[in-house]
């Protein structure tokens, strides 16, 4: 029996890591030992991960990393680990550098700095592994690569390389030594090549896994909107983070309201902006027309009830939530950015938008003036969606 180890950041509600429980569900327990450690010892899904898997975290808090709690609760275990196994005083230098480097960018990361540091200061893991997986780039990645035993190592990649903030001088080109590295789409896959082109031929697209029986379960179950709403309703699920691009939905809703069109935009997420985007919502009048729900355990009758999808964002690996639109057949609107464009073909299954008020609001007054089109580009979009999983286990076995 093989064993293996996956290891994550955070176990949070993100695309990422429902995308991680899916594929520990692939790992049965009659071929395989199942270890699982969660690098920040933290996140609401713990109690989703299958029961054969053994979770290896000896202090882990279930609360969500984004919430107000689960933040402060994220900030203390982070400022303990800065001192343990001397993580801080041995990664100053590297700190040093990699600020500078970023400064002379003009942009800093500063998650991007410490995932050195929370790496180092993770489990000391005495056992050794036929194979190690880092489910996320940074930390997970860092760990897996500088403190797991393991005959082979794979590693993942969620996110556009550079437009996240990572170089090869913050990675220490750690990329070199594994043995795989899968990325979530094919434009993710390019961009990371450019930056490693050494690792092109051991770099492969994995696709996201999703249960589609389960969504559809699970979208027929009571919930989604509680308001007496008549108009139509606009949905967007994601955090609340820069990355979204928030702030230009609620200029696309000012916009819409302007115009007389009787719409009100729905967002389920949860993130450090909320209290900024909910200032910028009451000032422009909004209260009743740009609504931020929270985070919600079951997502999917707000999928099925809403009338438009909407995924206006700076970037994306590969979105579940866009997925998760497509299964259920939403008329989706997208940004024109890299992830995105991957997912939606303009004009077939669905709409692509510049990222900007204008366009977005353009484009979401044309669809919903259009409820023929909506319906086409709904089932096209369930037609589009595929399971795309086959034999995944063999993208895991090298000879």
């Amino acid at each position: 029996m093989k064993k293996v180890l996956f290891v994550i950041n955070t176990l949070g509600g993100a695309g990422a890591e429902k995308a991680l429980l899916e594929l520990l569900k692939r790992f049965t327990p009659d071929r395989y030992e199942v270890d699982l450690y969660v690098l920040l010892e933290q996140g609401e899904l713990i109690s989703q991960v299958p029961g054969y898997v053994n979770i290896l975290n000896r202090d882990y808090t279930a609360e969500s990393v984004l919430s107000a709690e689960g933040k402060k609760e994220l900030n203390r275990k982070v400022l303990r680990r800065l001192f343990i196994h001397r993580a801080l005083l041995k990664n100053i230098p590297y700190l040093i550098k990699n600020t500078f480097s970023m400064l002379g960018r003009k942009k800093i990361y500063p998650d991007k700095l410490l995932w050195r540091i929370m790496s180092d200061s993770g489990m000391k893991l005495n056992k050794s592994y036929d194979m190690a997986v880092a489910y996320l780039e940074g930390g997970s990645t860092y760990f897996v690569h500088d403190h797991v035993k393991a005959r082979k190592k794979f590693t993942f990649l969620h996110v556009d390389y550079k437009y996240a903030g990572y170089t090869r001088e913050l990675d220490r080109d750690c990329y070199l030594d594994f043995d795989r590295i899968f990325t979530v789409s094919g434009e993710v896959k390019m961009v990371f090549n450019d930056v490693y082109p050494e690792c092109r031929n051991k770099t492969l697209v994995f696709h996201n896994l999703i249960d589609r029986e389960e969504i559809c379960r699970k979208a027929e179950l009571p919930g989604g909107f509680s308001d007496a709403y008549s108009g139509k309703r606009i949905l967007t699920v994601g955090r609340l983070t820069a990355q979204k691009a928030y702030e230009l939905a609620i200029d696309a809703m000012k916009l819409l309201k302007d115009q007389g069109i009787k719409a009100r935009w729905y967002i389920l997420g949860e993130g450090k902006l909320r209290n900024k985007l909910q200032q910028k919502i009451d000032s422009l009048g909004l209260k009743e027309d740009f609504l931020l729900l929270g985070a919600k355990e079951n997502p999917y009758p707000y999928y099925k009830q809403c009338d438009l999808y909407v995924h206006a964002t700076r970037f994306e690996g590969k979105s579940i939530a866009i997925q998760e639109a497509q299964v259920l057949g939403c008329t989706i609107l997208v940004s024109d950015c890299s992830g995105n464009r991957e997912q939606v073909e303009n004009g077939t299954d669905g709409i692509l938008c510049q990222l900007s008020p204008e366009d977005i609001s353009r484009k979401i007054a044309e669809l919903l003036g259009n409820e023929e089109k909506c319906r086409e580009y709904g089932k096209k979009a369930t037609v589009r969606i595929s399971d795309e999983q086959g034999d995944i286990l063999k993208l895991f076995e090298i000879a």
